[in-house]
């Protein structure tokens, strides 16, 4: 596994106070998490796009799709304040907010699609996807792509390669190549989906469902051509499966063309997860379906999830959805990512090192490369150089050597400007 744009313990540039933050959390929290930068950051608040550090400098937040309608935006912040001052329980009980919630979510969604079940994280939404798919095919097995992240809980670990290897693939799992960008990429990836399901099958297993992400984030991303992924849905579908569609990265806005990153491709998924946005970092997910895939599932296992649709949680929800239809985010994530994208390609212009921008709306990529081959290394030198002028990206992709762009959706073209600007001095750095 390439660990990307990670600390990696030094404490070159560190104050003794963050040195001794970094001690405590090593002790206190263990080996397994993380921390992004070579200097690590330390925000105390956040506006819109932006992020103030402990000794107050500000940053440009060109990476957070969590907080996809801005840090602490006024409307979400309140709706989640005034409903969590009056009650927060759960679904065993009646209450207007996961059934309102819940038709205005499937409002956004084609009509086959007519069921809503909310969970917490977009680990848990997959998890729940994975098991009434299995519970109603009578099959096991789930192909992915092989650089996915599609949570962290064991069953859908199994799915997500960008983990590392140690984390272990078992026999009903099996992993395609993502897209690469080119033309007959649709082809390409039903034809690998079709040696995955032959391999599957003379080892045992059946094949249950295809997953993606549909604009395949942590595989370096590739949304285009539009309509590419039909053929691989059309064909798992005829080989007694069904189609899973992420969307924790490219749903809610994201891509500016469509609401769902599924709506691009033409396809009607069987099911949709969903995560991070939905309450702009107050934690709600959920997995929507065709309602004849949680019939028999409904009747014999029953469903609860004690946080999973509770009150604040759907006024979260419900607030996201009022700040992208008022402010027009769908169509400003259309309008200053493709502006964003073009004025990368600017900056790439004539380079060798530096191309093959990709994206869709608020979410761009962009490779860098040394003699053919991928240049991780030189990402990571980018990425860093942005960070300490104040400008926050990441990289991502199996060797770490893609941009990884994804603002808020509320990011203006001033500030799409600055980080133009910021991509601009850390390519001149060398």
């Amino acid at each position: 596994m390439t660990m990307v744009n990670a600390y990696d313990g030094s404490a070159d540039g560190l104050s003794e106070a963050e040195a001794a933050l970094i001690a405590r959390r090593q002790k206190a929290l263990g080996p397994a998490y993380r921390l992004f930068y070579e200097q690590p950051l330390h925000p105390v608040r956040g506006e819109g796009v932006w992020l103030w550090d402990k000794g107050g400098k500000r940053y440009l937040d060109a990476y957070n799709n969590v907080v996809s309608v801005g840090h602490c935006h006024p409307h979400v912040t309140a709706a989640i304040a005034a409903q969590a001052g009056v009650l927060n329980t759960h679904t065993r009980y009646l209450h207007d907010a996961p059934v309102d919630y819940a038709e205005r979510l499937l409002a956004t969604m084609p009509d086959a699609l007519g069921h809503v079940m909310f969970t917490c994280t977009g680990s848990e939404a997959n998890d729940l996807a994975l098991r009434i798919t299995r519970a109603h095919l009578g099959r096991q097995g789930i192909i992915a792509t092989r650089n996915a992240y599609h949570g962290v809980t064991e069953a859908v670990s199994e799915l997500s390669p960008s983990l590392g290897d140690y984390v272990p693939r078992g026999a009903r799992v099996r992993l395609i190549d993502a897209p690469d960008g080119g033309p007959d990429q649709g082809a390409r990836m039903a034809a690998d989906l079709a040696r995955a399901i032959a391999e599957m099958r003379a080892g045992g297993t059946e094949p249950a469902a295809f997953i993606c992400d549909t604009v395949f984030s942590s595989d370096g991303l590739f949304p285009d051509p539009a309509g590419f992924l039909a053929p691989a849905v059309e064909l798992i579908r005829a080989e007694g499966g069904i189609f899973i569609a992420d969307e924790v990265q490219p749903g809610f806005a994201r891509t500016g063309d469509a609401f769902w990153g599924f709506q691009r491709h033409g396809v009607v998924p069987d099911m949709v997860t969903m995560g991070k946005p939905m309450g702009n970092g107050f934690p709600v997910s959920g997995v929507a379906m065709r309602p004849e895939l949680v019939q028999d599932f409904g009747e014999k296992a029953r469903y609860f999830n004690t946080f999973g649709g509770n009150p604040v949680a759907c006024a979260a929800g419900m607030a996201v959805l009022d700040v992208i239809e008022d402010e027009g985010l769908q169509e400003n994530s259309r309008v200053v990512g493709g502006w964003l994208k073009a004025g990368l390609q600017d900056l790439a212009e004539g380079r060798e090192d530096f191309g093959n921008l990709r994206g869709c709306g608020l979410f761009v990529a962009a490779d860098f490369t040394r003699d053919g081959q991928p240049d991780g290394a030189r990402a990571r030198q980018v990425v860093n150089h942005m960070r300490q002028n104040g400008v926050l990206i990441s990289a991502t992709g199996p060797a770490g050597n893609m941009l990884k762009i994804r603002p808020p959706l509320v990011m203006r073209q001033a500030e799409a400007q600055m980080l133009l600007d910021a991509v601009a001095a850390a390519l001149a750095a060398g």
